[in-house]
C-alpha cells in the first residue's frame, strides 16, 4: 500500500512538472527563421532620433544588433557580459554609466517597454526597436 502512495506521488509530481514546463514554452518568445526586415531608433541623450532600417536572418536581438553595427558606418553599438546576458553600455558612441548618473540604455519593442533583455529579444518581421538613453531616479 505504501509503494502505491509512492508511486502515485511520483506520477502526480511528473504531471505537473509537465504542466510547468507546457505553460513555460507556450508563454516563451517565438523565434522566426528566414529573412526579416526591421527598424531600430536610436534616441540619445538630448532626444535626438536616428533610425536605421535593416533586415537579418539573426533571431535575437542582440546578434542583429552586432551584424548592423559591423555592416553600417553609422550605427555602433557596446555592451558588457553578465550573467544576465549583456547589458548596453554604449550606442553611437553615447556611453551610459549608471553608477554615475544611473544612465542606462533601454529597448523598446514596437512603442512598449522591452520585457526581455538583448540576447534573449527576439526579432520579427517589421519589428520597431527603439534604444533610448534614459536616467533613473
Amino acid at each position: 500500500m505504501k509503494r502505491k502512495k509512492i508511486i502515485g506521488l511520483i506520477i502526480a509530481l511528473v504531471v505537473i512538472a509537465a504542466v510547468f514546463f507546457g505553460i513555460y514554452k507556450a508563454n516563451q518568445p517565438t523565434t522566426m527563421v528566414g529573412s526579416k526586415e526591421y527598424t531600430v531608433t536610436v534616441v540619445d541623450d538630448k532626444g535626438n532620433k536616428k533610425t536605421y532600417e535593416a533586415s537579418t536572418d539573426k533571431k535575437y536581438l542582440g546578434a542583429a544588433l552586432k551584424e548592423l553595427d559591423k555592416n553600417s558606418d553609422e550605427f555602433s553599438i557596446k555592451g558588457t557580459k553578465s550573467e544576465y546576458g549583456t547589458y548596453i553600455t554604449t550606442v553611437n558612441g553615447l556611453k551610459a554609466d549608471y553608477n554615475k548618473d544611473k544612465a542606462y540604455w533601454s529597448i523598446y519593442v514596437n512603442g512598449k517597454y522591452g520585457q526581455n533583455g538583448v540576447d534573449s529579444q527576439t526579432v520579427k518581421k517589421n519589428d520597431k526597436f527603439r534604444l533610448v538613453y534614459e536616467k533613473g531616479n
